[in-house]
C-alpha cells in the first residue's frame, strides 16, 4: 500500500449492488442502511459506472462520510461510514430530501 492510500475498515455491512444503475443501487443501500448506527461502516459492492461519482455525491447530499474505494476486491466496491446527524432521503427518491418530519 502506498502513502496515497488509506486503510478502509471492516465493514459491518455488505450492500450487494452488482448490475443495477445509480438510483436502483441508492434505493437499496438506503433500505439497506436504515437503522443502521452511527459509525456503521458500509461496504457497497457497484458494478454502475457512474458509482464512482454517484456515490460520495449521494454521501456529500446525506451527510454520510465516504470512505473511498475498497482496494483489491473482485468487483468494484467502496465504503462509507454512517453518520449521526445524516439528513434524509425520499424513500422513493434517494437524491431528494425527505421532508416530511417522520
Amino acid at each position: 500500500m502506498n502513502a496515497m492510500n488509506r486503510e478502509i475498515p471492516v465493514p459491518d455491512v455488505t450492500v450487494d449492488g452488482t448490475g443495477l444503475l445509480c438510483v436502483p443501487l441508492l434505493l437499496r443501500l438506503r433500505k439497506e442502511i436504515d437503522g443502521a448506527g452511527p459509525g456503521t461502516v458500509v461496504q457497497v459492492i457497484a458494478t454502475a459506472p457512474a458509482a464512482p461519482l454517484d456515490l460520495p455525491a449521494w454521501c456529500h447530499r446525506t451527510g454520510h462520510h465516504y470512505l473511498g474505494p475498497v482496494p483489491d476486491g473482485e468487483r468494484p466496491a467502496y465504503a462509507l461510514r454512517i453518520a449521526a446527524l445524516a439528513r434524509l432521503t425520499r424513500a422513493r427518491a434517494p437524491w431528494h430530501a425527505d421532508n416530511s418530519g417522520g
